[in-house]
């Protein structure tokens, strides 16, 4: 049941956590932390709560679900366990951080909360093409995941758009599944490494599609093809496909953080790996905030594990 509260702030409390985002590592760090009677508070978002595995159709590789389990099943479960434990489920989205001293101070459209440890769990989410109607395709063929999707197109024709190491990742994955793979790239050359370009050149299921982008994804209920424009002439073609997988990078969401945590170049959190610790005392990130390398639901899960942990090491050294 979502919980909304007026715009005050709670008198004279300090609450040992507030969790920042959802998903597997925000669920995860509230399991773990109202376990260990910390009585989180998770800001889970007023629309993303649950983060991108609420957009996920069946999920085939979390550990303990032999038949699978949907994304938002998977996701409404760990919310639950989470409660059962005493964690609190806010609906609500962040505004505004204030993470320097021994009380952090946050920010939601109807609240503001203090705690003196913040886990930011808040995620990063695919760059799009941004067509109009790829929202719509989004689980009906278009998907931004080849490990989480790839088996649902065997013996279909795939695109893969991107040119980098990503995107040729995604591509060799694919050709294990789909009758062909062609990648689509807005110029002549990849950005990818020679290691990848050379395994995907050899792979013979693999077919590159030059000079072009998508324009349009087309189909009723289900993708059936796409538009590629030529870059250089402006001349269009279709072709066919059952899926269009997106790999042309991520965005972090750290925009509320407002420059006050280290970030890396790519502009994800920084933090002292293999924990969770970010270069603000008493605050810790988890999942793909902080990951850009592997983005899986149950890398995501282990980090919100490791930064309860490191919470609960945390406060029993610096509150006692």
């Amino acid at each position: 049941m979502q919980k909304r509260r007026d715009e005050t702030l709670e008198e004279n409390r300090v609450h040992d956590v507030v969790i920042v985002g959802s998903g597997p590592a925000g669920y995860t760090a509230a399991i773990y932390t109202a376990r260990a009677g910390l009585n989180p508070v998770v800001l889970a978002g007023a629309m993303a709560a649950g983060g991108a595995l609420m957009n996920t159709t069946e999920v085939e590789n979390f550990p303990g679900f032999a038949q699978g389990i949907m994304g938002p099943d998977l996701m409404d479960n760990m919310r639950e366990q989470a409660e059962r434990f005493g964690a609190e489920i806010i609906f609500e989205d962040a505004t505004q951080l204030d993470l320097e001293g021994p009380v952090k101070t946050i920010h939601t459209d109807g609240a503001v909360y203090q705690a003196k440890t913040v886990i930011l769990a808040t995620g990063s989410e695919h760059r799009k093409i941004g067509l109009p109607e790829e929202p719509s395709y989004s689980g009906k063929g278009v998907s931004y995941c080849a490990t989480c999707d790839g088996f649902f197109f065997k013996d279909r024709p795939i695109i893969v758009v991107g040119g980098g190491d990503s995107a040729l990742q995604e591509a060799i994955f694919l050709s294990r599944f789909g009758s062909s793979v062609t990648v689509v790239h807005r110029r002549d050359e990849l950005r990818a490494s020679k290691v990848m370009q050379d395994r995907a050149f050899a792979n013979e299921n693999i077919r590159f599609e030059w000079n072009s982008k998508v324009t349009a994804i087309n189909g009723e209920s289900q993708v059936e093809s796409v538009t590629l424009t030529d870059t250089q002439t402006g001349d269009t073609r279709e072709v066919p496909a059952s899926g269009v997988f997106v790999a042309i990078g991520h965005l972090p969401r750290t925009e509320i953080l407002g420059g006050q945590l280290d970030l890396d170049e790519n502009g994800y959190i920084l933090v002292d790996q293999p924990g969770t610790k970010t270069s603000m005392p008493g605050v810790f990130a988890s999942g793909d905030v902080v990951d850009h390398v592997y983005r899986q639901a149950i890398t995501a899960a282990a980090s919100g594990c490791r930064a309860a942990l490191d919470v609960e090491a945390y406060l029993l050294e610096n509150m006692s």
